[in-house]
């Protein structure tokens, strides 16, 4: 599904790129994926995937 149409970015772009690297703020992904940059309406949206996608990556000190 396109989250970004401004962009063209899919909620698969933007969980691949959380996945890979795993970005703490908005900011930081927007660094990885270029998402709210044109009118906005995405961010919302484009946040939650992150959030989602953070909360499935189990955090290394939990692993060991």
């Amino acid at each position: 599904m396109y989250v970004c149409l401004c962009n063209s970015v899919s909620d698969k772009t933007i969980r691949q790129a959380v996945r890979s690297y795993q970005p703490q703020t908005f900011q930081q992904l927007r660094n990885f994926v270029p998402v709210g940059t044109q009118c906005g309406k995405c961010v919302r949206a484009a946040r939650q995937i992150m959030e989602d996608e953070l909360q499935q990556i189990p955090e290394f000190k939990n692993i060991a």
